[in-house]
């Protein structure tokens, strides 16, 4: 009887084990949701919406559901992980900041907002991230100058963002010319970790303080130092989003007007639901997820691949490089794709050569220099996952019998060998017969 509810039990898994994410489909599909409040699920229902339209299937929980759990029997039982639960102080279940960190260490994708009611823990996992949220916890984001006008005059809490990070491959090619809401507590970058970028900045006229009371020391965050947003590439190509508001989500600022003080232009509609859609799809590997197959390498002339390379050997490499679109992999086109030929350091640095279709390829000569090589190719560029190729080779020097009868830059060494022996040939036959 337990053989068989084990059984039945595996079975009832398979469906979330077969739609984990994979190399050949990597976009995230299964989606845990934690809310401090089911009430956010129709709060923020546009942002739900715009995710569950593109495929994913979102699990919504509270952050303290008993029950709660990534994974099981060692699989994991979703994709991706979003924390719209601000004020939790210890999640239910067995999640916690640690299970959190294992989940992104996996290779999983997270999305964290939070607001001026941040609690310990997720200060600490935006810490953990390389983000590290304002010391003050009565602290939010101020400015004076590029705030949201409003129809009653305000602390100046609503900010009207558009310094976006200039990348489409996060962003989207699309331009967001439309202000961004945002209402919520600010954060910095920490400077030792070169993994976490700004998506979205604050004005150099923003500062961090408690807007109910008066600045008795000089505020601690200022200017453009103050994130916004901001996403995390880890090394396994895991990636998260770091949001200092949750409001950004809401549906009340996606729908929102958005007006910016010292402009006379009143837009209609906030750019909050494009920013965040085309920014979800950057975090769920729709956007910027590269692969590469069909790495090979011969000598030119020839198809298969030798065991083997002889020093100056003419040879190519090829290598085929693919992006993720959200359905299917499309031809990754881009100038900069270089191969090293590596032993200790690259005696050979090429840029490849691409046919527009997704094949990379170069031709050179193998260095005069035997030993044990690595084709390596380290393509990181901004806001693409990393690919890391590497393929070893000996090179062996020319044998005895393979070297030119008479070389060219010996003749001097053969007219010295050739005069030293008629030398003696002459001194010879003059001493025996000279009388």
């Amino acid at each position: 009887m337990a053989k068989f509810l084990f059984f039945i039990t595996f079975v009832s898994l398979l469906p979330l084990f077969g739609s984990s994410f994979s190399s050949e489909n990597p976009t995230d599909r299964r989606i845990l949701v934690l809310l401090d409040d089911f009430a956010i699920k129709s709060s923020h229902s546009i942002f739900f919406k715009t995710l569950q339209t593109r495929g994913f299937e979102l699990d919504f929980k509270l952050a303290d559901d008993p029950k709660l759990t990534l994974q099981r029997y060692g699989q994991y039982l979703y994709d991706g992980l979003i924390i719209f639960s601000p004020t939790i102080e210890r999640f239910g279940g067995s999640l916690d900041l640690a299970a959190v960190l294992d989940f992104v260490d996996s290779g999983h994708d997270l999305i964290v907002a939070a607001d001026a009611s941040a609690s310990d823990l997720i200060r600490d996992i935006a810490t953990e991230c390389g983000v590290e949220f304002d010391e003050d916890p009565t602290a939010v984001v101020i400015d004076h100058t590029s705030y949201a006008v409003s129809e009653t005059e305000g602390d100046h809490t609503l900010i009207a963002g558009d310094d976006f990070i200039q990348s489409d491959v996060i962003l989207g090619r699309k331009i967001i010319e439309t202000p961004v809401l945002f209402q919520g507590v600010g954060h910095t970058l920490n400077p030792a970790n070169n993994l976490v970028l700004k998506v979205l900045s604050a004005s150099p006229s923003a500062y961090s303080a408690n807007p109910k009371s008066k600045l008795s020391t000089p505020p601690s965050l200022t200017g453009s130092t103050i994130s916004l947003v901001s996403v995390v590439q880890a090394r396994n190509n895991a990636r998260v989003l770091i949001s200092g508001s949750l409001s950004l989500f809401s549906n009340r600022f996606l729908r929102s007007g958005v007006q910016k003080a010292g402009s006379s232009i009143k837009f209609e509609k906030s750019g909050n639901e494009l920013f965040v859609t085309e920014l979800s799809k950057w975090i769920f590997h729709e956007r910027g997820h590269l692969k590469a197959v069909n790495v090979r390498h011969h000598k030119v002339g020839e198809s298969d691949e030798p065991a083997i390379y002889r020093i100056n050997d003419d040879l190519e490499y090829s290598v085929e490089v693919y992006e993720w679109s959200g359905s299917s992999w499309e031809p990754y086109t881009a100038d900069d794709v270089q191969v090293q030929f590596y032993m200790m350091s690259p005696y050979v640095l090429k840029t490849l050569s691409t046919d527009g279709k997704g094949r990379y390829f170069t031709t050179f000569k193998v260095p005069d220099v035997y030993g044990v090589f690595q084709f390596k190719v380290e393509y990181q560029r901004l806001g693409y996952t990393s690919l890391s190729l590497s393929k070893q080779i000996p090179v062996r020097p020319f044998k005895h019998n393979e070297y030119e009868r008479f070389i060219t830059t010996a003749f001097p060494y053969y007219g010295a060998s050739f005069s030293t022996m008629a030398g003696f040939f002459i001194f010879t036959m003059v001493y025996l017969y000279n009388k």
